[in-house]
């Protein structure tokens, strides 16, 4: 590669107390997704090209990593201008929610997607000077990674799907940047890695995402052959901006559902 990339995330571990969407959408009728969304845009702006790798080329602190990068595209749309916290708040949410010891040598454990979500609802995200204020997650529900409507209709309603997958070895090649759209090898390469991105828009080709501080697409084809844990995250001030939540839930109905936690 002509950089180096780190990953970092845990194989997905299952916990029953986390809400399901396909629950919540089973009680109530909403209307189909749009057929294309992108939060890397505005009607007069656009995210930047390069946002930061996050430490995600020195640390195996992905699913940290994309949070922050969820934040990017929150601050975005919300505010007009993308909201960067300093590699050290990334590093110390790493340290805290996955267990980095900064004195130790090397690139760190891994962390599960899970463990970081639970970590943000309860404690809170570093930001700021110094990491001193803390931001929690009002809520975070699982998705069905196969229900391509339900992955769309979180994108839509939550800003951007928080998501695990699995890396094949085509998207990572040995002496080149990865592809701009990662595509499924009719070969079938090896898994390389776990990762965690996050997902900013779609259409009908596929999925548009962040990692590495980069915009990438992936296919739909690629997304259910590799992706297999999706998250709507419920972010308090994307909620009072734009008005929406996962599933149409008001906060007191998700407070209510994260409980369980």
């Amino acid at each position: 590669m002509s950089e180096e990339l780190k990953f970092g995330r845990k194989p997905r571990t299952y916990d029953p107390r986390i809400p399901h969407l396909s629950t919540v959408l089973a009680e109530k009728e909403r209307p189909p997704p749009p057929a294309a969304v992108d939060h890397t845009k505005t009607a007069t702006a656009q995210l930047p090209a390069e946002l930061g790798m996050m430490l995600n080329n020195k640390l195996q602190n992905c699913t940290c990593a994309a949070y922050y990068h969820g934040r990017q595209v929150w601050t975005f749309q919300t505010t007009g201008s993308p909201s960067t916290e300093p590699d050290s708040n990334v590093e110390l949410l790493y340290e805290l929610a996955c267990g980095y010891k900064p004195s130790t040598a090397g690139e760190g454990p891994a962390g599960g997607a899970q463990q970081v979500l639970k970590f943000l609802r309860k404690e809170g995200a570093p930001l700021g000077p110094g990491g001193k204020v803390r931001e929690k997650l009002t809520a975070f529900l699982e998705v069905d990674p196969h229900n391509i409507d339900d992955v769309k209709r979180t994108v839509f309603e939550c800003g951007v799907a928080y998501v695990g997958m699995n890396v094949p070895q085509n998207v990572i090649p040995k002496d080149t940047a990865p592809p701009a759209v990662w595509s499924v090898d009719p070969h079938d390469p090896k898994i390389v890695e776990g990762h965690a991105v996050v997902v900013a828009g779609y259409d009908d080709a596929g999925a548009t995402l962040i990692s590495w501080g980069r915009h990438y697409k992936m296919t739909w084809e690629f997304f259910v052959k590799y992706v297999d844990e999706v998250y709507a995250i419920a972010d308090h001030a994307w909620i009072s901006a734009k008005h929406r939540t996962p599933g149409g839930l008001s906060l007191p109905q998700l407070e209510e559902l994260m409980r369980r936690l």
